[in-house]
This record gives C-alpha cells, sequence and structure tokens, in this order.
C-alpha cells in the first residue's frame, strides 16, 4: 500500500478536509467579507493591511510586491504608500522600495503604554531572565497568530529575531496552545475550521484531530510543552495567565534550545517559576 493509501486508510472521511491543504487568503481579499457594511471604513482597512505586510524578513518592497503579498490593487496600495509617506509613517529609497519609518513606533508605543498587562509583564520577565538566564515571554491571541507583548531575551533561541509585536502560528506554538485551549468551544470550533496546519518541522501536528487531542491535554495539565514543531532545535513550555473572571487572558512562556534543556527539566524546573509568574500577572487583571 502507498504511503498516501495508507493515510486516507488511517483517517476518516470526515477528517480527510481537515489535512488537506486550504487555499491561501490574501488579506485585502478578505476585506471583501465587509463590503456590506456601511459603518466599515475599508480605506483604513486596506491602509492596515499593507501595514502589516512590512516584516523583519521583507521590511523593504516595491508597489508591485505589495500587491502581490496583500491581493489589493496597485492602485490601492499605492494611494495607501502616499498618504503613509506623507504623514511621516513610511518612506521609499531611490529605486521606489518602501520601508517603514521610525514614526510607526509610536502606535506601538500607545499601546504598550496602555496596556496594564504590557506594563506588568516587562518587569517580572526581567526578574525571572536574572534569576534563571533564560528567555521568557507573555502574549496574546489575535486571530490565528500569537502575539508577543512582553519579552526578556538573554540568548537567541530561534531564527527568526522575535521582539514585542512578533507573531506566531497559535497551532504549533506553546503560548498558542494555551491561549486556544481555553478559548470558548465556539470559538475555538470556529478557528479549527479555517486553520492551515503548516508543516513548519517533521514534527509539526498536522491534522486537527491530533491537534484537539493536544489541546485537551493542555486544559487536563495546566500547561503547554511545544518540542520543535515551529523551529528544530527549539522547545518551549507555556501557562495561563487568568483575567478576574476566569478567563484567559494571556499566556507567559519560557523557551531554549532542544540540546540543552531537556523536556523534563522544561516541567520540574521551570513550571513552579512560570506559574507563579502567571499568578501574579493574573493580580493585575483583577
Amino acid at each position: 500500500m502507498s504511503p498516501s493509501s495508507a493515510l486516507q486508510a488511517a483517517v476518516p472521511t470526515s477528517s480527510l478536509s481537515a489535512v488537506a491543504p486550504r487555499p491561501k487568503v490574501l488579506p485585502g481579499t478578505a476585506l471583501d467579507q465587509y463590503s456590506g457594511d456601511p459603518n466599515f471604513m475599508a480605506s483604513l482597512a486596506r491602509g492596515l493591511v499593507v501595514i502589516e505586510a512590512f516584516t523583519p524578513q521583507t521590511p523593504q518592497m516595491t508597489i508591485s510586491q505589495l500587491s502581490l503579498r496583500t491581493g489589493l490593487s496597485r492602485a490601492a496600495v499605492r494611494r495607501c504608500l502616499y498618504t503613509l509617506v506623507k504623514l511621516g509613517f513610511a518612506g521609499a529609497d531611490e529605486s521606489q522600495r518602501y520601508s517603514l519609518r521610525p514614526k510607526m513606533l509610536t502606535l506601538a508605543n500607545t499601546y504598550t503604554a496602555s496596556s496594564t498587562l504590557a506594563n506588568a509583564a516587562q518587569p517580572i520577565l526581567e526578574r525571572m531572565s536574572a534569576a534563571y538566564g533564560e528567555s521568557f515571554s507573555v502574549a496574546t491571541l489575535d486571530g490565528e497568530q500569537i502575539v508577543y507583548i512582553a519579552r526578556t531575551s538573554v540568548t537567541r533561541v530561534m531564527s527568526v529575531d522575535l521582539h514585542i509585536g512578533s507573531r506566531l502560528p497559535a497551532f504549533c506554538t506553546s503560548m498558542g496552545r494555551v491561549l486556544l485551549a481555553y478559548l470558548p468551544q465556539d470559538q475555538l470550533e470556529t478557528y479549527l475550521a479555517r486553520v492551515i496546519l503548516t508543516q513548519y518541522t517533521p514534527r509539526t501536528i498536522n491534522s486537527v484531530d491530533k491537534l484537539r487531542l493536544a489541546l485537551r491535554n493542555v486544559r487536563r495539565n495546566g500547561y503547554a510543552l511545544c518540542d520543535q514543531e515551529y523551529e528544530v532545535g527549539l522547545r518551549s513550555i507555556a501557562v495561563p495567565v487568568h483575567a478576574g473572571n476566569g478567563r484567559v487572558v494571556a499566556t507567559v512562556n519560557l523557551s531554549g534550545h532542544a540540546p540543552r534543556m531537556p523536556m523534563l527539566e522544561m516541567q520540574t524546573r521551570f513550571l513552579p517559576p512560570l506559574r507563579a509568574a502567571a499568578a501574579e500577572l493574573s493580580v493585575f487583571m483583577r
């Protein structure tokens, strides 16, 4: 029997759609769902889509590249960039490659300064890094991704340079697993129906059924442990941060290199201080 035939035989027909790849919906195209809403400001939404298209891997792009990445027309991208340049949020070099400008930090700083959780988390993480010499983070859930709102980095643990505002997929990261596991059931089902389970490493969970089981284990154990699912050589452990009403609003995480951080050590040495930090942060959410 061929590998593909064996897979079809092992997976129920109802689950095959979860395994099969779904076509990627570009951000600009996704805005079409709001076309009938008279209160939806499409021009603002397109501007935000253009801003979010810039990443550490692609900090400079032409109008054509941004159009392909976002799904917006070249004309729409050009108008968005024109406005951002005029307001000082973007600029272009001699070859008409656009990039974001430092003024964009004012938007992030406004959020950070107004976020009780972010303000409370940073000194706690810094204290933990000083005590253990490891990298700690706090993140929240935004759609299908986690967003870092506080972080201390002692050593570079990933090929990607993580910082406040960085985004990672939720389904294959320890922080994402925690945040997904404690979602209300209807929100979780909506997420599972649309998530694309990209195979980042040979260890990445690649079916909705396996993800469901992993999330049930997170709720039972009260923490998530991911072993090289997003990047080979990276292990991480995360615990939930509860608000006063019991809702999970964030997660605290430790990440490190797999060769020097055994799974058992992550659970025995680092789980208690992570839970203590989460409890401390929960006080600020009441």
